[in-house]
This record gives C-alpha cells, structure tokens and sequence, in this order.
C-alpha cells in the first residue's frame, strides 16, 4: 500500500520531487518505492529511456486505478468522519445525576458550544460504551472501571435522609428504627434495601416502598412522603435549611465519576469531556 500510493502521487504530480513533497518523504524514497511495485508486479510502470520519464501503458492504468481506489476511501472517510462528526453526543447517566448537576450547568455548555448536539439518557441502568452508541457516562462509585477513564466529577459521602416533617426532630441511634415509616428509593436502585442489609438489619423494608425516577425522588423526599438513600452533595442546600435531616451517613466517601473509553475522542465529545472536568474544578474551587 505504501508503494502503491507513492507511485499514485507520483502520477498524480508528475515529479518524484513534488511526490515526495505531498507525502512528506525525500524523493529518493519516491523513486525507491516505485522501483520496489514494479519488482513485485514484474511490469515496468515508468520508461526510464528517455530524458524525462514517462509512464508505460501498464504505469497509466495501475494509475487510473489507483485514483478510482483512493479516490473512494478518500471519499468514504470523508462521508463516515463527517457522519461521526454530526452524531449527537450521547451521555449515559442518573436522573438525580442530570437532574441536580448536569442541567443546572447545561446552559453554559450550550452557549460556549451552540453546534454540538447532545442526548442525555437519564437511567440507572448500566449501558456499554462503545462506538456509534454510548459516548460518555457518569456513575456512583468509588472509582476503578476497568477498560474505561475515569474522572471525579463530584465527592459525596452516602447519607440517609428525611424530611422532619415526616420523622420529627428527635435522636434515631438504630436503623431498625426507620422500618416504621414510609421508604423512597431510586427506580432501577436497590440502596434502600442493601443500606439496610449493610446495618444488619435483616427485617424487609416495609411493602410501602416507592421507587421512582431520582429528580421525583428529591421532591418526594421534601415532601415528606418518605426517608431516601441518595448521594448527600445534592442535597446540602436542603439540609443546611432543615428541610431535610441527615439520619445517619457513611463514612466512606465515593463520588460520580465520568466514564469514557481510552484513545481519540471525536471533536464533540472532547469538547463535552472537558467542559464537564472544568465545571467540577470550579465547584471544587468554590467559583
């Protein structure tokens, strides 16, 4: 293949020197490869006889043929890199996630990158990255995915949490306690129910559990229609009202992380990628 396209510069510019020029390599090296298709086709393509080199018959169709050849993968790359270009950046993550972080900052992506288009699929479900699908996640966790890059986006300890509204102002020491009331939880999520398995709380949450999209669950949790296991960085602001209590916290601190697959990102997605690190630097700096 190197040779082949060193020989179609050549009959594409009619100079070993200009071939050499357009793919960046000593004309020497033109005329080397030229000399090397030749003995493997066991044709000459040039006629050396005469002053200036001309093309044999053979050397004119091989020529022919390699524009029609290059000129499709050229025309093909084109047509896929820009098909690739023009895909919607397709972001896989929570609906508290892209309820609480992501749309309150979107505003911003969109006016320093009004041409990308983007597809925010708000699922707990764990979808695959891979190419012309899922081009970025954002996961809970405490890091760690193998065959991925992964970058902190936001700490936040797992706390248990409700509205005083529904449970009051008095001291809750055992999470046995909490089987009485009402329970919330994450659609597609189990926390409430490993939450309480890690405590050793071996009764079953009560039948009234409602599992419902994150963004709901937040506005159900104020209200007072349960008590919820959520990330707590989402709901400081509540809880430094009093709207909220903080029950009880873990003490090991995870975060959400944004996932993405190692190598080149397309233009878009490179885009997004650092908007999203820079908004975490800012909410880290305090600006």
């Amino acid at each position: 293949m190197t040779a082949l396209r060193a020989f179609a510069a050549y009959a594409e510019t009619g100079s070993v020197t200009q071939a050499g020029r357009a793919l960046n390599v000593s004309h020497a090296a033109i005329s080397q490869q030229i000399k090397s298709l030749e003995g493997f086709l066991g044709v000459p393509l040039l006629d050396r006889t005469g002053r200036q080199m001309q093309m044999t018959e053979q050397g004119r169709e091989l020529a022919d043929a390699c524009f029609l050849g290059f000129g499709a993968i050229a025309n093909m790359v084109d047509q896929l890199t820009q098909l690739e270009d023009d895909r919607p950046i397709q972001l896989s993550t929570t609906p508290l996630f892209a309820a609480s972080w992501l749309m309150p900052r979107l505003a911003d992506f969109r006016q320093k990158h009004p041409e990308i288009s983007l597809m925010v699929d708000p699922s707990p479900e764990l979808r695959p990255l891979q190419p012309g699908g899922i081009d970025l996640a954002v996961r809970y966790c405490a890091g760690g995915w193998p065959g991925l890059e992964a970058h902190l986006l936001v700490q936040s300890a797992i706390v248990v949490i409700a509205s005083p509204s529904l449970i009051g102002h008095g001291p809750i020491e055992d999470p046995a306690e909490l089987l009485k009331y009402p329970w919330l939880q994450e659609m597609g999520t189990n926390e409430a129910t490993t939450w309480m398995r890690e405590q050793g709380v071996a009764q079953a949450l009560p039948r009234g559990l409602t599992s419902l999209p994150g963004n709901l669950l937040s506005d159900a949790a104020r209200d007072g229609q349960g008590i919820a296991v959520t990330a707590r960085a989402f709901f400081e602001a509540d809880i430094q009202a009093g709207r909220l209590r903080v029950l009880f916290q873990d003490q090991i601190e995870k975060g959400y992380y944004l996932l993405s697959r190692p190598g080149v990102r397309r233009p878009a997605v490179r885009a997004f990628h650092k908007w999203a690190l820079r908004q975490a630097r800012k909410d880290i700096q305090g600006l």
